[in-house]
């Protein structure tokens, strides 16, 4: 079996990194890995495991990304894959076209994935194409019936995203010379309770929220230091300096660090004493919440969306009502107090449980589309 993937870029993000994890089982398994996006920094990465990666601007959200529509077709063709695997929008529509242009039993099998919760219109439609359409939560497909409902029900397939426990052990303790090298970078959290938001600098990520909860606390007397970890986009530099800029109008700008990117979550999360998704709106999975879970650390999240469904399995006790600052407050001052231990990760979380699912999805499309 040759399995052909197609996303904009490889370069940071749930979606390259589940496809990424995905390539490299195909090989483990003794199967064809072919990725076609505009490239990246995980290209290399990609093709050390095994898999073979095939540059085409599939990127760009405009017009002129049509003019790929003929060397997709020219890949195909060339490929010959049995599935065609999309993953995003602009990449899906260019590879849709490519492979409707081709006769019918030229085509390879389609299979999408619903990695988000995007607007509904014509354009999002594309990742409801597939012949078998994945998606990452329960909250993806709920979306998915809810909002296109000419989807049968049964060519829906739920498979979260998963995470190796291997990687994430419980109690997990980094090394003295990681942490040795943290103290060194950021001294001002020394002796103090650390909160820690992951997620890229953007509106929708509840860095405001996250602000206002270490102003409370910190007016109550909690010894704590907020880590925001994450960088901005370079048309999110302006939301970045917003939310500086906020820090400094609470009169906490001094407790508060902004890490930009980081490598090292798991280390990072290891030394927080609670983890945070304040996301305004729903996450469809929210893979770093469960890796914090995993790693046996308090989180307090927002009740909706893929995290809240991960919380209600793994730690309901860091459950808030989204958007309601009172109940934040008062869950993350508990959690400080006398945390609960999270359960540990259920099966269909785990790394081995998407892969094994996703290639089953595979061969069912071959045996039954």
């Amino acid at each position: 079996m040759k399995i052909l993937q197609t996303l904009p870029e490889l370069n940071a993000g749930g979606v390259e990194r589940g496809t990424l994890e995905i390539a490299r089982y195909l090989i483990q398994q003794g199967l064809e890995s072919v990725v076609v996006s505009n490239g990246g920094r995980l290209v290399e990465r990609l093709e050390n495991e095994g898999s073979r990666h095939l540059s085409l601007p599939v990127h760009r959200k405009s017009l002129a990304s049509f003019l790929q529509i003929g060397a997709f077709r020219q890949i195909l063709i060339s490929e010959r894959p049995d599935i065609l695997h999309i993953r995003s929008r602009v990449p899906g529509w260019i590879a849709w076209l490519a492979w409707r242009g081709l006769p019918r039993d030229a085509r390879p099998h389609l299979v999408s994935t619903v990695h988000g919760f995007y607007s509904i219109n014509f354009y999002s439609a594309i990742m409801t194409r597939g012949e078998r359409v994945i998606a990452v939560s329960e909250s993806i497909r709920e979306y998915i019936l809810r909002n296109y409902p000419k989807v049968p029900r049964e060519r829906i397939r739920c498979i979260p995203r998963g995470l190796d426990p291997g990687q994430y052990p419980r109690g997990f303790t980094p090394s003295p010379e990681w942490q040795q090298a943290w103290r060194g970078q950021f001294p001002e959290v020394a002796g103090r309770r650390v909160l820690t938001l992951p997620g890229r600098i953007t509106r929708l990520k509840g860095h405001e929220d996250f602000l206002r909860l270490l102003r409370a606390l910190l007016a109550g007397g909690q010894p704590i230091h907020g880590v925001i970890v994450g960088d901005a986009h370079p048309h999110k530099r302006k939301y970045l300096a917003e939310v500086k800029s906020l820090a400094a109008r609470l009169g906490i700008a001094e407790r508060v660090t902004f890490t930009g990117h980081r490598a090292d979550l798991r280390e990072v999360f290891a030394v927080s004493d609670v983890v945070c998704s304040l996301s305004t709106q729903p996450e469809s999975f929210g893979r770093t919440t469960l890796e914090a879970l995993a790693l046996g650390r308090p989180v307090v999240a927002y009740a909706h969306g893929g995290v809240g469904e991960q919380l209600r399995a793994m730690f309901p006790g860091g459950l808030v009502p989204p958007r309601n600052e009172a109940a934040l407050l008062e869950v993350t001052r508990g959690l400080l107090s006398q945390p609960p231990a999270p359960a540990p990760v259920p099966e269909d979380y785990t790394l081995e449980a998407m892969c094994r699912l996703t290639l089953d999805t595979y061969q069912d499309t071959l045996r039954h589309a």
